[in-house]
């Protein structure tokens, strides 16, 4: 198996041109697994050799990512969090991909759009949450831009500035030939192998025993008194209809161990993947004396979705 020589791999990006950039970088924002570092440090370095021309190449880049961004940005304002945590599923870390997402918008609020690019998975993440926060399209779309284009420069930089030395680092992958694959592919595996092992090894630490939406109608409806706490993040703007629910974020939940009943049952609920952040928040309380306390299985959700199929019925 042979691999390109520098002098092709540079003549297949320069042949290609700007429809190519446009294209990959669309792709990738579309959260297609392709990135586009590598693109975009070949494209310096052609920059350097004065074979492609850098303004329009960071406006290939920005006419391809504000295009992806704005359809999810859109999806975010129609679907709300749903999307986002579609988007999270299919990640390599659904448990903690809502939560941590949420938490950098709620930090560095629009702010986030400014780095997110640099951060393999949050691009894509950001922009429905954006959507559904309320901001103006206009708003979105001249951060995003910003953020875009600091992205697209910084990349392309590197390569401009190492253009010699990635005529060397080519060397020696074409004298590496199949075996570049190889490793590339060993490596592929071997990090994806450790985030399996990570997650498994996380749903074993939040195994517990947990309370379905059924169970828990069951008992509020016999009058018995539970402290059901709503672990949402506060960008999760939607009212809930769990009875009696406390709305407190993990971090006020530590504030206010005083506050909690240690004589009453406490249910928690989230809205992410198997119930990650409830059962974070169960084994913390646990460890303070807390005995009785369950996550509520499928989170808010599970139970809206209960609460729904009564009415209808």
């Amino acid at each position: 198996m042979s691999s390109l020589s520098v002098t092709e791999a540079i003549h297949f990006v320069e042949g290609q041109g700007y429809a190519l950039i446009f294209l990959w970088v669309l792709a990738e924002q579309a959260a297609l697994p392709i990135p586009s570092v590598p693109l975009l440090i070949a494209v310096g370095a052609l920059v350097r050799m004065g074979r492609m021309n850098g303004a329009a190449a960071i406006a290939c880049c920005l006419a391809g990512a504000l295009l992806a961004d704005s359809f999810w940005f859109h999806l975010g304002r129609r679907r709300g969090k749903r999307i986002l945590r579609f988007l999270c599923r299919i990640s390599l870390e659904p448990d903690s991909c809502v939560r941590s997402t949420q938490n950098a918008f709620l930090k560095y609020g629009l702010g986030t759009l400014l780095y997110s690019k640099f951060v393999p998975g949050l691009s894509s993440m950001v922009a429905p949450l954006s959507g559904d926060s309320g901001v103006s399209v206009f708003r979105f779309l001249a951060l995003d831009g910003v953020g875009v284009v600091i992205w697209s420069t910084a990349y392309m930089s590197v390569g401009f500035i190492f253009s010699g030395q990635l005529e060397l680092a080519f060397g020696y992958i074409q004298r590496l030939g199949a075996w570049l694959f190889v490793l590339v592919a060993g490596l592929l595996a071997a990090w994806v192998s450790w985030k399996f092992i990570q997650r498994r090894r996380f749903l074993r630490q939040i195994e517990m025993d947990r309370i379905t939406p059924e169970e828990l109608r069951d008992r509020v409806n016999a009058g018995e008194a539970l402290y059901i706490v709503d672990l949402r993040s506060r960008l999760d703007t939607d009212s809930s209809s769990l009875p009696g629910v406390v709305r407190m974020s993990t971090e006020d939940l530590v504030a206010s161990l005083e506050q909690i009943p240690h004589d009453r049952e406490i249910i928690l609920s989230c809205s992410c993947p198997n119930e990650a952040s409830s059962a974070r928040a169960a084994l913390l309380l646990k460890s303070r004396g807390f005995a009785k306390v369950r996550p509520l299985r499928g989170g808010t959700e599970a139970w809206e979705e209960l609460m729904s199929l009564r009415v209808s019925d």
